[in-house]
């Protein structure tokens, strides 16, 4: 298809005259269009199309449509509705009234061509372009960060389910691509097995049972693979996803001893960052996070949070569930630089806070990133009155470490730690720590006192911060982070944040920014609506606490 470039700026006569009468006070749709105007141009999108071919729909109308769509949560077909029946939407896109509209399968269409375009990013982006020339968006000032879990679009099963769908979903796939080859191949059992859905499947209760099921469909599996790259099989068969899938999935849950396929034990299993969890989706990863565990993806959200300015997302980002939060801290301050739009300062929780990261945030950003440091993790520190860290003398010129006895240490290696982070080792010569008579508050080894030390910045820039975060002034300037848990919630409610509608890491990607677009629209209209944030609420019953 090929793009025919559409003009927009003015809405028909017509349509505002309708607008003004039905909407007096005006409404979402019609006070973005008054505000930021037509915000998308076709020329923005212009490399998802061909030069030649068919004329397209306006892309830029359609990014609106999908816009206003997320915004007040709304399916493909509730969307294409609202373009043909509602004057609000009509206004805002610059349709005649007697526009028909289109066909709801052009919105999937054209989220199609904005992933395969890589252009997923755009719509946001040019949303907080027309923000900023409206005034209501600047860089500087405060930031905040935070992320939620994403559930994928696929049903959560356990391991034995697992494999069994696995099999069934590359058995569907072969018998839709090749019903002749496969039914040379299948065993008569297998209809019996595979033809149901693994949750209608009766399996076994006792262990040892499932166990020796779960080996006999791995032996199946192999057949399907050994027979699909066997000489006389189409070349082709072997190249179906399903059947690619099916190889790497028996890979991580079977090993064949001997010539015998057998069910790994849970203890043999690769870890969860490269283990499938679903055959219908096979982006998806199981993320943990203290006592939740879940199958699918997890979103960064990041928002401005000025008491004089609506707060905005400036940036999202979605990542397989078991991506850690530290992992994302630079990309999240490296795409705010690319757009201007950093803030002075980076609210964030512990786990987007490492040494590394507070150094290169202000050296690489001037950024001053502000979370709590994690504390030291020795059984000195939660025993209360052990030596920790801090009580130690470290003379960095020289190499040497001194202990709150006087002790001198004995060796400093450059080493690395087991995330091949660069530290120092030091040790303590064991003849002093054995006689020492604070033994019981140090050390527990009989080698003596060991010390691992980040590299000199990294190591002050950590302790300046453990101290720092205990101030009274820091605790203030701190909870203004609290409020991004609000605008997940909101995502949640409005939006369905946590569960995503398709199944991928890209099309994900794609609903959450343009969840984060759908939900800027709201912000903005509250705040036109009225300029004064709510004040935090309180339970009837916290009213009641005692004031101290």
């Amino acid at each position: 298809m090929s793009l025919r470039p559409r003009g927009w700026v003015v809405v028909p006569a017509e349509t505002e005259r309708v607008a003004r009468v039905v909407f007096p006070d005006g409404c979402p749709a019609v006070r973005m269009r008054d505000v930021l105007g037509p915000i998308f141009t076709d020329a923005e999108f212009a490399d998802m199309f061909s030069r030649r071919g068919q004329p397209a729909i306006s892309p830029a109308l359609l990014a609106l449509v999908s816009v206003l769509q997320y915004a007040e949560g709304l399916s493909d077909r509730q969307a294409a509705q609202a373009v043909r029946a509602r004057i609000d939407w009509k206004y805002a896109l610059g349709l005649e009234l007697t526009d028909p509209g289109f066909d709801y399968s052009v919105l999937s269409e054209f989220r199609s061509r904005l992933i395969t375009g890589g252009l997923e990013h755009r719509v946001l982006d040019a949303m907080l372009d027309a923000i900023r020339q409206a005034g209501l968006l600047k860089a500087g000032g405060r930031q905040r960060t935070d992320a939620t879990h994403v559930l994928a679009a696929v049903r959560d099963l356990n391991r034995l389910q697992f494999v069994t769908e696995t099999l069934r979903a590359a058995l569907n796939m072969l018998a839709a691509a090749a019903p002749e080859w496969l039914a040379g191949v299948a065993e008569p059992e297998w209809f019996d097995r595979y033809s149901a859905r693994s949750e209608d499947t009766r399996f076994p209760s006792r262990w040892a049972a499932r166990t020796t099921h779960a080996n006999q469909i791995g032996a199946d599996g192999m057949t399907v693979l050994t027979e699909a790259t066997a000489t006389g099989a189409p070349s082709w068969l072997r190249e179906l996803p399903a059947v690619e899938l099916l190889r790497k999935i028996w890979i991580q849950q079977y090993q064949v001893t001997d010539g015998v396929v057998n069910w790994r034990d849970k203890k043999d299993l690769p870890p969860a960052a490269i283990r499938y969890c679903s055959p219908y989706d096979d982006q998806a990863r199981t993320g943990t996070k203290r006592d939740a565990s879940w199958n699918g993806y997890k979103v960064h959200l990041t928002e401005t949070c000025e008491p004089d300015a609506p707060h905005l997302i400036t940036q999202v980002a979605t990542t397989p569930a078991p991506v850690p939060d530290m992992a994302m801290t630079a990309s999240i301050h490296t795409s705010l630089a690319e757009r201007d739009l950093l803030p002075d300062i980076h609210l964030v929780d512990a786990g987007y806070v490492d040494a590394d990261l507070l150094i290169a945030a202000g050296r690489d950003h001037g950024i001053e990133l502000l979370g709590p440091a994690k504390a030291a993790t020795g059984w000195q520190a939660t025993a209360g009155d052990g030596y920790t860290l801090t009580d130690f003398t470290i003379d960095w010129d020289n190499e040497q470490v001194t202990c709150p006895q006087g002790v001198e240490s004995r060796s400093w290696k450059a080493d690395r730690s087991q995330d091949g982070i660069p530290v120092v080792r030091v040790r303590f010569p064991s003849s002093a720590c054995q006689s020492c008579l604070a033994r019981e508050q140090c050390t527990r080894s009989r080698a003596g006192r060991r010390l691992t030390l980040r590299h000199r910045d990294q190591h002050e820039a950590l302790q300046h911060a453990r101290v720092e975060q205990q101030t009274e002034h820091w605790q203030q300037r701190y909870r203004h982070r609290a409020g991004i848990e609000g605008t997940i919630a909101q995502g949640i409610r409005s939006c369905g944040l946590r569960r995503s509608r398709y199944r991928g890491l890209d099309k994900t990607r794609l609903q959450h920014v343009l969840t984060s677009a759908g939900l800027n629209l709201n912000r903005l209209n509250a705040w036109w609506e009225t300029a004064a944030f709510a004040p935090t609420r309180t339970s009837h019953f916290g009213v009641l606490r005692p004031v101290a």
